[in-house]
This record gives structure tokens, sequence and C-alpha cells, in this order.
């Protein structure tokens, strides 16, 4: 079997606002996804990060129902400006911190916020 992992998709009920988050954090969406029912970029090493609308996903799943309650996925970026300064970013903007930066016991400096849909998304710098 030739098989390789490519791409993460995430479900996501309003495409602009999904688009304008992940943008904060670095992933480059072409121009005109804001509108698009589905949208990707590309990350390092070939890999794809894609955003799907809730109306995509019923297309081919017509019994398709937005899940509720916490996330079984986890999405997290690497802060090389620093945790605390793309937190307080992110915070600025409008959008909900799900927990304030922390020094975490596993050596990296830590801090969770929400985006558009509610996904929880960590943001992590090595300590020291």
């Amino acid at each position: 079997m030739n098989v390789r992992f490519d791409l993460v998709s995430v479900v996501v009920s309003d495409m602009a606002a999904s688009v304008a988050f992940y943008r904060r954090l670095g992933l480059a969406f072409p121009a005109g996804s804001e509108t698009a029912p589905h949208a990707e970029a590309e990350l390092p090493g070939g890999l794809r990060f894609a955003l799907d609308t809730e109306e995509t996903i019923r297309s081919f799943l017509p019994g398709f129902t937005t899940p509720s309650g916490d996330g079984r996925v986890g999405l997290a970026f690497l802060c090389e400006d620093g945790v605390d300064a793309v937190y307080e970013e992110l915070l600025a903007a409008g959008y909900q911190g799900e927990h304030p930066p922390w020094d975490a016991p596993w050596g990296q400096r830590y801090a969770l916020v929400l985006d558009p849909d509610g996904n929880s998304v960590d943001l992590f710098a090595p300590l020291g």
C-alpha cells in the first residue's frame, strides 16, 4: 500500500472568520479563500491545511450535524516571537483565550486560544 499523510482539514461555520484567524497564525491562504467553500494553505514539507464549510461537508454527507462539545483534534503553532505576544495579539483582535500563557512542566511556554468555531488552538515555544 502506497499511502502518505497529506492534509489536515477543519470544518468551519464561517470561512472568512476562520481564514482571518489562521492567517494571523501565519498560514498563507490564497486571495479569495474567504468566500470559497474549501480553502487550502500549504505547510512546510508539502503538508496541507484545509478549511471546509459545513455546507461543503453536507454536499456529500447530507446528515452532517455540527459537532458540539470539546474537540478531539489538537492544532498547535510554534511561536518564534514568543507565546505571550501572539496570545495578546489574538486577544486584542477579538479572539477568545482558553488558557493564558504558562510555563508548562514539559519545558514549553504554552497558551490556548479558540478559533472562530471554538476549536482549541495551542500556542507554544521552548522555555529558556
